[in-house]
């Protein structure tokens, strides 16, 4: 597995390329946001591990721009707590967060669950799944809507297609955060409802009311079936 690891701190960078070499990854580095997205767009990466504060373009930024081209699960570091700071970071994109200062076994098993849940829907049998104008290819992992590419995150995708194989079935946050992100998974329970927005901006006609991801409200979500 190859991975992208950016972050201004040099020392940093250099312990974590040590730990994951070890691991058995391929690592590259940057250590700006501007060579980031460079690296991302011409490099096949299976995951990108990103910090938010960078000279040049800070992590939200290129984690933005290279949600532009690539859905390539993306880890953000931040040396801040604040749930708001995580809600933006999953709102620009980013399929998981942790904590400055961390320890790297924690890193890495936020590494292998990503890459875990990755490579398990990728090695499924591929199957279209279609909800109204709605359609996506499980094996390829693309989205269309009205025969035209909409581009989702890694979390996006697995979200939708998790209620498009259940259609009627509804899911709570609790079971969306553990079936998707895992029973590891520590951050916040707003992420699904981040993830959810992200999805009806992306797929519905009229956010405002839409008409296929639908809510329960005091229960979670579901696909209208």
């Amino acid at each position: 597995m190859k991975i992208l690891v950016v972050d201004d701190e040099r020392l940093l960078v250099k312990g974590i390329k040590f730990n994951l070499e070890n691991e058995g990854y391929q690592i590259d580095a940057a250590y700006d946001g501007v060579e980031a997205v460079e690296l991302a767009r011409s490099g096949s990466y299976d995951l990108i591990i990103l910090d938010v504060m960078m000279p040049e373009l800070d992590g939200l930024e290129a984690c933005m721009r290279i949600r532009e081209f690539s859905t390539v699960p993306i880890i953000m570091l931040t040396a801040r707590g604040e749930d708001m700071d995580k809600v933006i970071g999953f709102d620009y994109g980013a399929d998981d967060y942790i904590t400055k200062p961390f320890n790297i076994l924690e890193l890495k098993a936020r590494i292998r669950a990503l890459l875990r849940r990755s490579a398990l829907v990728s090695s499924k049998t591929g199957t279209s799944i279609t909800v109204g104008n709605i359609t996506i290819d499980t094996l390829k992992r693309m989205a269309m809507k009205r025969d035209s590419p909409v581009e989702l995150t890694v979390k996006e995708f697995d979200v939708f297609e998790l209620l498009a194989k259940n259609p009627g079935r509804v899911f709570s946050r609790e079971n969306l955060l553990n079936i998707v992100w895992g029973y590891e998974y520590q951050g916040d329970i707003r992420t699904v409802d981040v993830h959810i927005r992200r999805l009806r901006e992306k797929l519905e006609e009229n956010p405002a009311e839409p008409e296929h991801v639908m809510t329960k409200w005091g229960v979670g979500y579901y696909i209208r079936g």
